[in-house]
């Protein structure tokens, strides 16, 4: 069980995970079939970003109060459903509204496909279950544009749309038959008021930061509605004080292991998200490669992704979450900077070898970010958790591809308007020093921290021989 479950709920998440990368190399054909510009069309990336920031805040209380199996279910049949919508639009607003309509299946499947991970799970055995269902996020943003570049040369557009049916009919049927986890049921009253002022602050701060970084709308709006969404987190904070059973509660935020899960994953997070915006581009525009070539290079890192899965456990058994949290945040924030070092003339092997060294240390972060953040969480606070995590998710990596774009769009003003290579360098040199920023949190924890999770056996200090013991 401890693989079949995290299995059957990964197929799903990858099939989200994806989608959200494999509309960006098809823009073109799409927007010429429907009749509008590839930049206009960014809307629809942008319109499925803020469903999943409207709506993942009130997953874990759909969860709670209709069961989250059955929540999974029916969020992966609305993202099908949103699919084939998408494969049958005819104008931008058709297209947009599809991607909105999808991004609300996707908003329910990853916190509660987590959610159902953690109450089906030990947590002694947390850290390997935990390694399968990052797999989905770590390969996706690299397969997703060489699937999507393949389906829409060689067969059209709507494929990326259509692959989605069989694959969710699959998940739906696998997770009724296999899926034993307990109906867990709190109906505790909803929090009317705070989910329209947590959709305004996270749906605004997203928007803001996807028209900052990609901007199909004037610039002015992205950071106007920034500006709302902070705005709004704020009054947010307040009321949540107030109330007796808020939709995100901030005192989860007591957990000192949770609370360094959130901060130091946000930090890494910020890398990672600017990496699959960054590294393509400059690959293409500065090493003048094609998007095949482009993707057949970044594709290594999904390998480093799967290759950690069979050593991760033991790591951490070995190690403990700390030193080894605090060096992969470190060493992989190193890595994703080393890749502003590549010039044309670096051979593709040497690139391939950084890539995929990263893959590893960022699947080996992940796996061991996400699990520790439930070490101090109390089952009954587990759906509140997934939710939160799932948004601050949202946030980090709209916040890095925002980051990275900006430091082209400011740069690029000193090179007389054009990307240069030394802009893509400056841009991976500071996401991926805030990347190693998350390692700070993490040595700072006790060497024990999470212990009941990886299963690391600590020696006091007092415990330890002396120098003339035998």
């Amino acid at each position: 069980m401890i693989r079949v479950t995290p299995l059957i709920l990964a197929v799903a998440l990858f099939m989200e995970q994806m989608d959200s990368t494999v509309i960006a190399t098809s823009l073109p054909a799409i927007a010429a079939d429907i009749g509008t510009e590839p930049i206009a069309l960014k809307l629809a990336l942008t319109a499925y970003f803020v469903a999943l920031a409207i709506f993942i805040p009130i997953s874990g209380w759909m969860a709670d109060r209709f069961g989250a199996k059955n929540i999974f279910r029916l969020a992966i049949f609305v993202f099908m459903l949103g699919s084939l919508a998408c494969s049958f639009a005819f104008s931008l607003e058709t297209f947009v509204a599809s991607r909105f309509f999808q991004g609300i299946g996707s908003s329910m499947m990853t916190p509660v496909g987590r959610l159902l991970l953690v109450r089906s799970t030990p947590r002694n055995e947390l850290v390997a279950a935990m390694a399968w269902l990052t797999i989905p996020a770590l390969v996706a943003p690299v397969t997703g544009p060489l699937i999507g570049g393949f389906l829409t040369t060689y067969l059209s557009w709507h494929w990326i749309f259509w692959i989605n049916i069989p694959i969710g009919v699959a998940g739906i049927i696998l997770s009724s038959i296999y899926l034993k986890v307990p109906d867990e049921r709190t109906p505790r009253p909803v929090d009317i008021v705070g989910f329209f002022i947590a959709a305004v602050a996270f749906s605004g701060s997203v928007f803001g930061l996807s028209v900052i970084s990609l901007p199909a709308l004037p610039i002015i709006y992205g950071y106007l509605t920034l500006a709302v969404g902070v705005t709004a987190a704020v009054l947010y904070l307040l009321h949540a004080r107030k109330t007796k059973y808020p939709l995100l509660d901030p005192k989860l935020f007591r957990h000192p292991l949770f609370r360094a899960s959130i901060t130091g994953g946000s930090f890494f997070r910020i890398g990672v998200g600017a990496m699959p915006f960054l590294l393509p581009l400059m690959l293409q525009l500065a090493f003048g490669l094609n998007p095949f070539q482009s993707g057949a290079i970044t594709f290594i890192a999904a390998i480093g992704a799967i290759i950690s899965k069979f050593v991760v456990e033991k790591i951490f058994a070995r190690f403990g979450f700390p030193r080894v949290l605090g060096f992969a945040a470190v060493f992989g924030g190193a890595l994703i900077a080393a890749q502003g070092l590549f010039t044309a003339t670096t051979p593709a092997p040497i690139m391939m070898l950084v890539l995929l060294a990263g893959g590893v240390l960022r699947s080996l972060f992940f796996t061991g970010s996400n699990a520790i953040g439930y070490a101090d969480v109390s089952d009954e606070e587990a759906s509140q958790a997934t939710a939160i995590v799932a948004v601050a998710q949202q946030l980090s990596v709209a916040f890095g591809v925002a980051v990275a774009g900006a430091i082209l769009e400011l740069s690029s003003v000193f090179s007389g308007g054009h990307l240069t290579l030394l802009n893509f360098q400056i841009a991976f040199f500071t996401v991926g020093g805030m990347s190693a920023l998350a390692g700070i949190v993490y040595f700072r924890l006790p060497h024990d921290a999470g212990s009941n999770v990886s299963g690391h056996k600590a020696i006091a200090r007092s415990e330890r021989p002396g120098p003339g013991s035998s």
